[in-house]
């Protein structure tokens, strides 16, 4: 594997395990075994690797997502697909779910990135929800409020380790499978009419 792949998986984990601001160049470069001046080589500042990362993180998250939809049936079936899609990341990559929650708590310029880089997969959703309400297979709503919502509720309900515990639920492969199924039981009783 190339190093500014190494540095990249390495700078993901720990933005999306420990936090961008707890993360150091010095702590990276010792953990990969090469100098911190091979990653500033590389990527010049760690904002810019923070971009770096982001910029992959999008385009992993997109193909997944647009991976699930591509397969998926019409309707509901869709959103299914999303929260599946979205749990099977949260087992298999949790640090890049780690890495949306990062990002949206520490806001711009980060954050302004991240959703840049993911606004035609939200437009292709939005036309989606508004195609399937007109069609009356799903109630009426604000879809982008739609949207957000989902969006916090799936994330938080994928990836808050510690809001589970504090709710009696353990962070096992278990009970991230009943999460995900209770999840979209509620989804759609929400949202199929």
């Amino acid at each position: 594997m190339a190093t500014a792949d190494r540095i990249l998986d390495s700078a993901l984990a720990s933005f999306g395990t420990r936090g961008y601001e707890a993360t150091s160049l010095d702590a990276l470069a010792g953990a990969l075994g090469v100098r911190k001046q091979t990653i500033l080589h590389h990527f010049g500042t760690k904002e810019r690797l923070l971009e770096a990362v982001l910029d992959r993180s999008a385009a992993e998250l997109s193909d997944a997502l647009e991976t699930a939809v591509a397969k998926a049936g019409p309707g509901f079936d869709r959103i299914e697909a999303l929260v599946r899609a979205v749990f099977k990341l949260a087992a298999r990559r949790p640090e890049l779910l780690g890495l949306l929650r990062e990002v949206s708590r520490l806001g711009p310029p980060a954050a302004t990135r991240l959703t840049q880089a993911l606004d035609p997969l939200v437009d292709r959703a939005v036309t989606h929800l508004e195609v399937e309400m007109a069609a009356g297979n799903l109630r009426a709503q604000e879809p982008r409020l739609l949207l957000l919502s989902a969006y916090s509720i799936v994330l938080g309900v994928a990836t808050e380790v510690e809001v589970l515990r504090a709710v009696g639920f353990e962070p096992t492969a278990r009970s991230l499978v009943r999460r995900r199924n209770e999840l979209v039981g509620f989804l759609r009783s929400a949202l199929v009419p």
